[in-house]
């Protein structure tokens, strides 16, 4: 059997930021959208788990968010369809202007006559430039709390607009959507 992993969180797939181009001060990153549908194989109560098995008979695996209220009506065999968005921002801040680290995010889960429901997050947060590698194509961020991330940049004229300690403001909107048939 064919296995494949999918973890949906925001900070993962913030993390396919390719910066592709700072000749404009901000750059927005086509929508990236995962759907995954199939049938409860496997839960894991504990480590808040699901393996979904899809119909070409891949098993994805699914970490379930602590905020997911009725994790715990969820059976094997149950029919489940998850969609998720996400669409990335960068914006190359202004010398001096002021850090942000905000999050705002809204829910219905919980609100139908089976589990599922849906839930979006907004996150913005400032992250300083720390190494820009020409010679690999790459940059590296860090940001509030210890985050560091290195991305190998798809267009290298973008390490020619950037320098060590330049702040970018990243955002990324994310929504999710879980049907329970």
């Amino acid at each position: 059997m064919k296995r494949g992993n999918l973890t949906l969180s925001a900070i993962g797939l913030v993390l396919a930021l390719s910066v592709p181009s700072w000749a404009q001060l901000q750059r927005t990153l086509p929508t990236q959208t995962v759907t995954v549908s199939g049938t409860v194989e496997t839960i894991d109560h504990q480590k808040r788990v699901v393996n979904i098995k899809a119909p070409d008979g891949k098993i994805v695996t699914v970490d379930v968010p602590a905020g997911a209220t009725r994790f715990d009506e969820l059976k094997v065999g149950d029919k489940v369809s998850i969609t998720y968005n996400n669409t990335v921002s960068a914006r190359l801040k202004a010398p001096g202007e002021a850090p942000v680290n905000t999050a705002t995010g809204t829910s219905t889960a919980g609100q139908g006559d089976r589990p599922g429901g849906t839930a979006g997050v907004e996150r913005t947060m400032t992250v300083t430039v720390s190494d820009v590698d020409k010679g690999a194509s790459s940059i590296t961020f860090t940001g509030p709390n210890g985050w560091k991330y290195s991305r190998r940049v798809l267009d290298p004229t973008v390490l020619d607009k950037v320098k060590v300690g330049d702040q970018v403001d990243i955002t990324w909107d994310t929504d999710v959507a879980v049907a329970v048939q």
